[in-house]
């Protein structure tokens, strides 16, 4: 399989890049189903440590030497990552319902989640079709619940950064412990 047909090699989403700069500077990004690293090098570039987490050699021998690799079937084995905690989590066109919980209790204090990915509706134009890989709308913000929204998009995007689709994406964070509310910037100039 050659790097060009690896999921992952596309530019970094719009949307993770639009809320980056939630993530605290210098903290550690997990991307969940990395591909070849598309959001690792967007974050390593920015001075971020990174850790990706994907099943396909071939995806994350594309990402060598960006920072720490995990090989790992994340829908058939355990967890690989424990309690580990990272300030930033980010996961794009990728849903296994079961892992919910622990991608957002993987957000540390302080720490955002950047989520993006097929909604109900994707069925009528293209792959993926099935439900079990299409969220209900709702169903990304009631997985989140203990985090603050700073955005949430469900709906129809006509192809600004893609071909069509219909997705379901948030911008949240895990309160920290710092005095007074946290001002989460909307736009960064």
């Amino acid at each position: 399989m050659s790097a060009e047909t690896l999921h992952g090699t596309e530019p970094p989403s719009a949307w993770v890049r639009h809320w980056s700069h939630l993530v605290p500077a210098g903290g550690t990004v997990l991307d969940v189903a990395c591909g070849a690293g598309r959001h690792l090098r967007w974050f390593a570039q920015r001075g971020h440590p990174v850790c990706g987490v994907d099943r396909s050699p071939a995806a994350l021998a594309a990402c060598a030497g960006l920072g720490e690799l995990l090989e790992a079937d994340i829908e058939q084995g355990a967890w690989p990552l424990g309690a580990r905690r990272f300030e930033g989590v980010v996961v794009t066109n990728y849903l296994w319902r079961p892992l919910l919980p622990a991608i957002v209790g993987s957000v540390a204090s302080g720490g955002a989640l950047i989520y993006e990915t097929f909604a109900a509706g994707q069925e009528t134009v293209g792959r993926p079709s099935r439900p079990e890989f299409l969220l209900q709308p709702g169903e990304l913000l009631g997985a989140c619940a203990g985090l603050r929204v700073v955005a949430y998009e469900d709906g129809w995007m006509d192809g600004l950064d893609g071909p069509g689709r219909f997705v379901q994406r948030i911008a949240a964070v895990r309160p920290g412990s710092g005095p007074g509310p946290a001002r989460h910037a909307l736009w960064v100039k």
